[in-house]
């Protein structure tokens, strides 16, 4: 047996070892987050046993809140490219603090009409919440 066939791991010990499906992996190939293995002419293809700590970056990378695309970035900075490692980060940390502040403006609009609607109890008055939801948004009314 050649040590090609005897080192690296085959997709599917991949993926457990990583903690994805394969289609996850596969998928990563397609749009060049991994490198896919020559196939040898007979047998499977093996991937190197790092390929499990890049999966894992990638996967807690969109945990955190980055794009693949993002995540290509980072991928491509060494260990030694901190400040610009650093400068995605803080510029995700800013998108994600505006959708924080977007998602609390929604939650308040919706508490008022909640409290609205209940306020309604003999239901004579038109529904809070329909009424806005039915109302063009562009109109100043």
């Amino acid at each position: 047996m050649s040590a090609n066939r005897t080192t690296g791991l085959t997709i599917g010990r991949l993926a457990k070892a990583a903690g994805v499906n394969v289609e996850t992996i596969r998928y990563y190939q397609r749009i060049g987050l991994i490198d896919e293995p020559v196939k040898p002419a007979q047998g499977y293809r093996r991937y190197p046993p790092p390929m499990v700590e890049r999966i894992r970056f990638i996967k807690r990378a969109q945990e955190l809140g980055f794009s693949l695309n993002e995540i290509t970035d980072l991928l491509s900075l060494n260990d030694g490219d901190c400040n610009e490692a650093r400068t995605l980060a803080e510029y995700k940390q800013e998108v994600i603090q505006q959708r924080i502040d977007d998602l609390c403006a929604i939650q308040r609009e919706l508490t008022k009409l909640i409290k609205a609607c209940r306020k309604n109890v003999s239901g004579r008055d038109r529904c809070a919440i329909i009424a806005t939801l039915t109302r063009d948004r562009r109109s100043p009314i």
